[in-house]
């Protein structure tokens, strides 16, 4: 192989491998937010424990790592838009937490903090402008064996906790 082949396979082989880390940068999440990378780039399917035939409740969700990899965004519909939301969470330097903002179709939004336990999203949330009187919210969420995600929540509504909605995407 003459030397002028060899230095452009070495280029190709170079630029290739810039290739790669770019692509790879790109998909990649801040350090702190690497925990929700197995969420991220996946559109997940609900159904609500309430659920019925008659009145299905199917919410779609999905993951989307965005801000160069510092923070998420997640969409949300429930019965194809009759319900939905938007949130972008991220990390806090000045709170040292991963925290989210929420905002909903509903006119009302929220902002919380989340963390990791195991294997268990654990969520606890703050709640402006919700007509029903609900000022809090708190959720864990894990993904179980089988690959499926299970959401359960509690609300604050009224001064007392009430168990919220439960699903299986």
């Amino acid at each position: 192989m003459n030397i002028g082949k060899k230095y452009l396979m070495y280029g190709i082989f170079l630029s290739y491998l810039f290739l790669i880390n770019i692509v790879s940068a790109q998909e990649s999440l801040v350090k702190e937010l690497e925990p929700l990378q197995q969420f991220v780039g996946k559109t997940w399917r609900g159904e609500f424990a309430d659920s019925t035939p008659e009145e299905p409740k199917i919410d779609i969700s999905h993951w989307e790592r965005a801000l160069n990899g510092t923070a998420i965004r997640i969409l949300h519909s429930i019965n194809d838009g009759a319900y939905g939301g938007e949130s972008i969470v991220f990390w806090d330097k000045n709170e040292e937490s991963i925290v989210y903002y929420y905002f909903t179709t509903a006119g009302f939004f929220t902002n919380g903090t989340m963390k990791i336990d195991n294997d268990k999203l654990i969520s606890h949330e703050y709640v402006s402008g919700n007509q029903n009187g609900i000022t809090e919210v708190k959720a864990i969420s894990s993904i179980l064996p089988d690959g499926r995600l299970h959401g359960k929540s509690q609300y604050l509504q009224n001064g007392e906790w009430v168990d919220g909605h439960e699903v299986y995407y």
